[in-house]
């Protein structure tokens, strides 16, 4: 993409918990006319801290990352300091990871494979007010728009703030799965489950499993086997 000299480089932060993919985000956009790498963050929570210190134009955000995965910081950032846009960059380009990060307020989404040159086009898309989707993402949108899924019935709304997400990560707890059990279940990292954990313990006061299971059966989340809990 070829950038006139009147037009500053957009200032760009990078997002991923794998130092070496992180480090060569930031070398390849380095090369490229139109971005300025200021800061990059190995996780969300990180990510977060950099755009209130730094500002930036846009943020490359990587989805599956410890502490705070990319949807949460995706929709701490779009909440907190909507003058950054979020652009997904990720290897996943499935629905449960594209359409949660598109609702948490990305508007630009592309898979690790696209080049620099893709890279730079949907960082200058979001910031003229246009969504930055690789052509792929495109399609599969327009796949799920023409071929709807049935509405999934969710509760009127979730006790204690929990999200739907957090709901559904205390249902598999209460079946007993383990962390890497969920994860398997919900097509996303033992981090992400473990974060999710945090939150909803963090929301509900509940201090190990045991107790999970017993607050997924008094709201009436999960049935109970016959017989009740003891």
């Amino acid at each position: 993409m070829t950038v006139g000299a009147e037009t500053k480089p957009a200032r760009v932060v990078v997002a991923d918990d794998q130092t070496v993919v992180r480090e060569g985000i930031v070398m390849l956009l380095g090369l490229l006319p139109g971005v300025e790498v200021v800061g990059a963050a190995g996780d969300g929570e990180e990510a977060v801290a950099l755009v209130a210190e730094l500002a930036p134009d846009v943020v490359l955000m990587d989805l599956r990352m410890p502490r705070c995965d990319g949807v949460e910081a995706t929709r701490r950032i779009r909440a907190q300091y909507p003058g950054t846009q979020v652009v997904v960059l990720t290897t996943f380009a499935d629905d449960e990871s594209l359409f949660p990060a598109l609702k948490a307020g990305a508007r630009g989404y592309l898979t690790k494979d696209a080049g620099g040159d893709e890279i730079v086009r949907a960082v200058h898309s979001v910031l003229s007010g246009d969504a930055g989707l690789s052509p792929s993402i495109q399609r599969r949108l327009l796949e799920r728009l023409s071929d709807p899924e049935p509405p999934q019935p969710v509760p009127a709304e979730a006790p204690d703030g929990l999200t739907a997400r957090e709901v559904e990560v205390l249902e598999l707890i209460a079946e007993g799965l383990t962390n890497q059990e969920i994860a398997r279940e919900l097509h996303v990292s033992t981090a992400t489950v473990k974060t999710h954990i945090n939150n909803l313990f963090a929301k509900t006061g509940i201090k190990d499993r045991a107790q999970a299971v017993r607050y997924a059966y008094a709201k009436g989340l999960v049935r109970p086997p016959m017989g009740g809990v003891t």
